[in-house]
């Protein structure tokens, strides 16, 4: 008779999961994406930081 060791299931987050530890706080982050959108990256954050600086001179 041989006697059979489970082994230990490892399993990793779901794609697009993370987590991040700022001082005594842990942060769980779930990130998505339009997958039809149009918009790159870059367009995307361009657009972002174009609409901060509109914000900042409202200031």
């Amino acid at each position: 008779m041989t006697e059979q060791t489970a082994k230990p299931v490892t399993t990793s987050p779901p794609q697009g999961t993370f987590s991040h530890k700022i001082g005594g706080i842990t942060y769980n982050v779930n990130v998505h994406f339009n997958q039809k959108t149009s918009e790159t990256l870059a367009d995307k954050i361009k657009r972002m930081v174009l609409a901060d600086c509109d914000n900042y001179k409202k200031i």
